[in-house]
């Protein structure tokens, strides 16, 4: 039996966050990161918003329709905030296209460089990623290793669940799938 992996977001949070990753007319990437605690309930095991940081757009040394790659300050700042706070990091990022949310090849290259790192820097600590696209979301979570991501089932919005696509995670075999 497998247990659900969910993200919980205030509405208000969601909002913005969606508002600043996909404004108006936007045609490059953007990217935030979310600082959450993390715990097993009983039915999920769930990921708990405390703040979050949304990247300006000076926080980017590339930034396209089709790629972002952050400044090396702005991964120290979020990474320093985390081991200050201990708690975990997920980072969310858009999609400008039209299809669904899904992570790119690039995306998935960049992540298998970057959440051991991560995951090194805050001592073993659970990593998340969520690409967001103008039809949903897509995520993983690096819950027990940082080469081995699973599915993120859903984000929790004042107790609705927003179902991910997990698109991500089926086009690929390099994922195993998971008991908790």
């Amino acid at each position: 039996m497998t247990v659900p992996i969910l993200i919980d977001l205030p509405s208000n949070i969601k909002d913005e966050l969606w508002a600043h990753l996909m404004p108006k007319g936007f045609l490059s990437e953007g990217a935030a990161f979310v600082f959450v605690s993390n715990c097993q309930e009983a039915d999920a095991y769930v990921f708990t918003f405390l703040d979050w940081f949304p990247v300006p757009s000076t926080g980017f040394s590339s930034r396209s329709s089709f790629h972002l790659e952050l400044k090396d300050e702005i991964r120290g700042l979020v990474i320093k905030k985390a081991h200050d706070l201990g708690v975990s990091i997920i980072e969310f990022h858009s999609h400008s296209g039209r299809w669904p949310a899904s992570f790119s090849g690039s995306d998935l290259s960049g992540l298998e460089e970057f959440v051991p790192h991560v995951w090194w820097r805050l001592k073993g600590r659970p990593y998340g990623a969520v690409v967001v696209a103008r039809s949903g979301f897509d995520g993983l979570i690096w819950l027990h290793s940082p080469g081995k991501p699973l599915r993120l089932d859903a984000i929790r919005v004042e107790g609705k669940s927003l179902k991910a696509t997990n698109l991500s995670f089926l086009s690929t075999e390099r994922y195993e799938q998971r008991p908790i």
